[in-house]
């Protein structure tokens, strides 16, 4: 008898869940249809958003965390790696810095040197070098223009970089000159560090000059720049000479062993300036 309720009870159950099934789907098209034609299902879906915004936020929580520790990391790294740089930068500006304001202090030794001399006016005129004495005991060449150009005996010739020589032997439309590397030329010069004063002796070789006549405690160092001085009246005053190379000092000795480069390439040298050296304008006044 039991068996016999249990399935007649199975038909029964069976209709009654079609019809929920078919209630639900037709509720389901029903409110399908209000909320796509007068929305009014808004505040329903709105509530039931801000019902579910807590769980969105404690199932998110872990991703935006994880996030959040990657970045904050790669900014550290960045910025002390920017911080790095930055560092390096100010090294290299503050020694910039430094050579910046010695090279002021020097410009300003140099305008004060200048502000002191007395006022030249120079005229030049470029002149090209014809030949080239073969005697290697003979440093002379010679140049394109002569007397008729106004070129006098011991007239000063340099270059764009410094003295040359003088003219020793005038001609009317050629001159012969001396290069201050020859073994019988001296030439007036001072140290512009400091304006000591003393005298550039030929050697013979075209790239050395020496200073025999230095005392020991003499106050110069390699790399002094030498400019004529002005004595002697046959170059100006201001020009580069010479760049000092060796100074070695000889207790037993008066004198110390200083040597010099010229300034000018003399082996090179194609083109070089004669120099009329106009008289200061306190004596044109006195005139």
């Amino acid at each position: 008898m039991v068996a016999s309720r249990g399935n007649n009870s199975n038909p029964a159950r069976i209709p009654a869940l079609g019809l929920r099934v078919l209630a639900l789907i037709l509720i389901s098209i029903l409110l399908m249809y209000l909320d796509h034609r007068r929305n009014h299902l808004d505040g329903i879906r709105r509530g039931i958003g801000a019902a579910v915004y807590p769980v969105q936020v404690v199932v998110d929580a872990p991703v935006r965390m994880w996030k959040w520790l990657r970045q904050s990391t790669t900014s550290r790294n960045e910025l002390e790696l920017e911080l790095g740089r930055l560092r390096a930068e100010r090294l290299l500006t503050n020694a910039r810095l430094q050579r910046l304001t010695a090279l002021e202090a020097e410009n300003a030794r140099l305008r004060a040197l200048l502000d002191a001399r007395t006022t030249v006016r120079d005229e030049v005129r470029v002149a090209e070098i014809m030949a080239v004495d073969a005697n290697p005991y003979e440093h002379n060449l010679i140049i394109d223009i002569g007397s008729t150009d106004g070129v006098y005996d011991g007239q000063a010739i340099v270059d764009a970089n410094g003295v040359v020589g003088q003219v020793i032997r005038t001609g009317i439309m050629t001159a012969q000159a001396v290069l201050i590397s020859d073994a019988d030329h001296a030439l007036p010069v001072e140290v512009n560090r400091n304006g000591l004063r003393t005298i550039a002796v030929g050697t013979g070789e075209i790239d050395r000059l020496d200073l025999p006549f230095l005392p020991n405690n003499a106050d110069i160092r390699a790399g002094d720049l030498l400019v004529t001085s002005g004595l002697g009246g046959a170059f100006p005053s201001g020009y580069p000479v010479a760049v000092v190379n060796s100074v070695t000092r000889i207790p037993q000795e008066p004198f110390a062993d200083v040597t010099a480069t010229p300034s000018a390439a003399l082996d090179q040298v194609r083109e070089v300036m004669l120099i009329w050296s106009a008289p200061p304008a306190s004596e044109e006044t006195d005139e």
